[in-house]
C-alpha cells in the first residue's frame, strides 16, 4: 500500500517560488508527475479566443501544478509545517507529525 505523504484537501505550507510562505488548501494530487495543484496559488494566466463573431476573448486565472517538494503539510492539530512520517497500525498505515506526534487523517 502506498501511501502519500501530501493529499487531497490537506492544508499546505509554499516552501519555494513566488508564493513562498502562502498557505492554501490542495486541489488535486498528481503521483505520477510528482505535482500538487493548491488553491489560489501558483496561477497562470490563459487566453481564450472569442468562439463566435461579437463574443470576446477572455482572460482565464488558473492554478496550475507546483512540484510536491515545495510545499510542506500544515499539522491540523498543531498548526505548523511538518514533515510526516508513519505509524503502521492494525487498519494500516497512518500519516503521523514530527512536529506534535498526532496522527493525520
Amino acid at each position: 500500500m502506498n501511501t502519500l505523504s501530501i493529499k487531497k484537501g490537506d492544508q499546505v505550507k509554499v516552501l519555494a517560488g513566488k508564493d513562498r510562505g502562502k498557505t492554501g488548501k490542495v486541489l488535486e494530487v498528481s503521483p505520477k508527475l510528482g505535482k500538487v495543484v493548491v488553491e489560489g496559488l501558483n496561477i497562470s494566466v490563459r487566453f481564450s479566443r472569442p468562439k463566435r463573431q461579437g463574443e470576446k476573448g477572455q482572460r482565464m486565472e488558473l492554478p496550475s501544478g507546483m512540484p510536491m517538494g515545495k510545499v510542506m503539510l500544515v499539522c491540523p492539530h498543531c498548526g505548523k509545517p511538518t514533515r510526516v512520517g508513519y505509524e503502521i497500525g492494525d487498519n494500516g498505515k497512518f500519516r503521523k507529525c514530527k512536529q506534535c506526534g498526532q496522527l493525520i487523517n
